[in-house]
């Protein structure tokens, strides 16, 4: 039976190895990252993007974007940092794993608030970086099919030695909040109550995490006999 990792190589393959799409994919890279780059100057510069007034819902979000201060800087340092690494073929797996949540968060808000126009030029960028993040299935590929080759050694008695450990820490929390006061709670014996249960359950999230989370070398790379 021919796995789906095995098909998803071979449509990778045949797709990467074709002129066409080889230079669609440079074009779209290309295009993108010049997209980006006019856009990121005002905001690095700290300038109004736009010009329409507050009375307008675009304008009233680039108002209060505006008004962030250095996260408005940040946000085009972002979308520079993205653009300049879509341009080189050593980097462009990177830029385009950053420019796809950027524009799809730009597509979103265009047709959220209503920017006529731009809502449909940003689906289409969207739907662009999303061919050039597929594009780099071979360097994304660990991420869905390459399993570590062990898992940790279980502890004895994990699953009630951890959410123990936590719930005592529980007891803990809910002395200290009594000293000081936190939260000025008329009973803090409900308040530890609570925090030993909270704690219990999160011991118990923390110890199934533990046996299950994959540990050493990609399976794949592993060399020993």
């Amino acid at each position: 039976m021919i796995s789906l990792e095995h098909t998803l190589d071979q449509l990778h393959s045949s797709v990467t190895n074709r002129r066409f799409f080889q230079l669609f994919t440079v074009f779209t890279r290309c295009l993108l990252a010049v997209g980006f780059i006019p856009p990121s100057i005002p905001k690095i510069l700290h300038k109004p993007f736009t010009v329409l007034p507050e009375s307008n819902p675009v304008g009233a979000y680039f108002i209060a974007l505006y008004n962030t201060g250095y996260y408005y800087e940040f946000i085009g340092w972002m979308q520079l940092t993205a653009a300049l690494l879509l341009l080189f073929p050593r980097t462009a797996h990177i830029g385009a794993l950053m420019f796809l949540p950027i524009i799809v968060n730009i597509a979103v808000l265009t047709s959220s608030v209503g920017f006529v126009g731009t809502w449909l030029i940003t689906i289409l960028m969207s739907l662009a970086a999303l061919w050039l993040t597929a594009w780099e299935y071979d360097r994304l590929k660990p991420v869905l099919f390459y399993n570590r080759a062990k898992r940790p050694d279980p502890l004895p008695y994990h699953l009630i030695l951890i959410p123990a450990f936590f719930a005592a820490g529980g007891v803990v929390m809910g002395g200290l909040w009594w000293m000081i006061g936190l939260g000025a709670f008329k009973n803090y014996l409900y308040v530890t109550g609570g925090l030993i249960v909270l704690g219990a359950v999160f011991g118990l999230v923390v110890a199934v995490h533990y046996r299950f989370m994959p540990t050493g070398r990609l399976r794949d790379t592993d060399q020993t006999p």
